[in-house]
This record gives structure tokens, sequence and C-alpha cells, in this order.
């Protein structure tokens, strides 16, 4: 056990995919038996993807009444409907629009060409959010999925980022990006820990860096990351290469 959570090492890349989607499939069917529904914060990038594909084919994909949950974003980078590099493109593509979902319960972050500004898509964002949770503040998310980048961001909150530190609202906008494009939309630490559970993801060596000085100092943003209920670290052994302390 780490300062930030557990951490669960797999062979590689496509069968920490496979792992997390199974975990995932179970993890909302738990949710629906407690409460007739579930929440998921999906996140974007090549294992993500990797995961969403696993779900899609998943034999067990049916233990989860689709229509049921409610799927929100981290993240989203700021550009218009349908762009392939939003999150939501991505996560509609590999398997949203293949699964009988609610569109009621589907909640992106407004596009470039919806609104003008990160911040207006934010602001809207936050309304919606708080919709959700009665009228103020942030739902408990069932499950937050996150990954994490070579430089330790989760979501878009980078480091030295005036966007990691704001603590009061729940989604921020985003200026300035080290990765392109420079405006985004993220949820705030303050959102992301109001998450029941929180699963960290990261495949690659290009990681490996990144997962252990999170893990052992808590200080980029992907450290600070702390769940009301558990967070977990769900890793390659070449994300986990600098991990000397575990045994895997």
């Amino acid at each position: 056990m780490s300062r930030s959570g557990a951490v669960i090492v797999h062979n590689d890349a496509d069968v920490l995919a496979e792992a997390v989607a199974s975990r995932l499939l179970n993890r909302l069917a738990d949710a629906q038996a407690h409460r007739g529904e579930a929440s998921i914060v999906l996140t974007g990038g090549r294992i993500a993807a990797k995961v969403y594909q696993n779900i899609l084919g998943s034999p067990i994909r049916t233990v989860v009444n689709w229509s049921k949950v409610d799927f929100w974003w981290g993240d989203e980078r700021f550009l218009p409907s349908g762009d392939p590099e939003r999150n939501e493109t991505q996560a509609r593509e590999a398997f949203l629009d293949h699964l009988p979902v609610d569109p009621a319960r589907v909640h992106p972050m407004a596009a470039a060409d919806a609104v003008e500004t990160p911040e207006e898509a934010a602001a809207l964002y936050r309304e919606e959010l708080a919709k959700a949770a009665g009228g103020e503040g942030t739902p408990a998310f069932d499950l937050l999925l996150l990954g994490i980048g070579e430089d330790g961001h989760v979501a878009s909150l980078f480091p030295g980022n005036p966007a990691l530190d704001v603590t009061d609202v729940s989604a921020v906008g985003v200026q300035g990006s080290p990765k392109p494009p420079p405006e985004r939309v993220s949820l705030t630490m303050t959102a992301i820990n109001t998450a029941t559970a929180a699963w960290i993801i990261a495949s690659g060596a290009g990681k490996a860096e990144a997962v252990d000085e999170a893990l052992s100092k808590g200080e980029l943003p992907a450290g600070r990351v702390q769940a009301q209920g558990h967070t977990r670290w769900l890793i390659d052994k070449d994300a986990a290469a600098n991990l000397k302390h575990l045994e895997f």
C-alpha cells in the first residue's frame, strides 16, 4: 500500500485493459445492486480506449443495466463536437454508441462550437454536476477513471497550472495547457476527490517516472488523488518499472 492507494500491477497493456474492464463492470453492477443506478467518470487516452473496447467485447457486459448509468468526463479538450481528439468522441466510438445507454444520462462537456470559452463550458458543467448532486456541489461518483501523463498530470490538471489549485468549484476552464490543445475543461481536484472510488490507469515505460514520483512523494497532481472510499493504481509492468519497493 502506498500513500496514494493500492497498487495492482498487470503483465502488459492488454492484460491491464482486460482486467480494468472486468473490474469496472463489477463495480457498476454492485452500485446498481445497492441503489438501482450507477455513475462513472470517463477519461481519455490509449489505455482507456483499450478498456472501453474490452467492455464492449466482454461476455459479462450485460451484468450492467446501461440505461441506468450516468456517464461523466473528468476533462475535455476544448474542440468542436465530433473532433477525434475529444475524449467524448473517443468514448462514444469505442463503446457508448454501441450500448443501450440513456442519452439523457450521458453528460459531455460543452464543445467549442457550442460555447465561446473553456470557462463558459466549465460553468455549464458545474451547473449539470450540481443538478445531479441535488442542487449544489458534486455527485459522489461510484467510479472515477484517470490516466496519468508523463508529467504526472491527471484530467487536465497540470503541474504548475493555476487550475490545479482551484478548490472552490467543481469544474474549471484550463488555459495554457503544456499539451495541445492549450484550452481545456477539467474537473477540479476537489471534485475528483468526491468520488467514492478513483482508479488511476497507467501503461508503458514512459509513465514509470511519474508513477513512482506520484506514489512516493504525493506532490504531483496524480499523487493528490484521494477518493472517499478507495484509490487504486492499476498499471502494467512497464509503468511500474521504477517502483523498486514493490514485488511483482
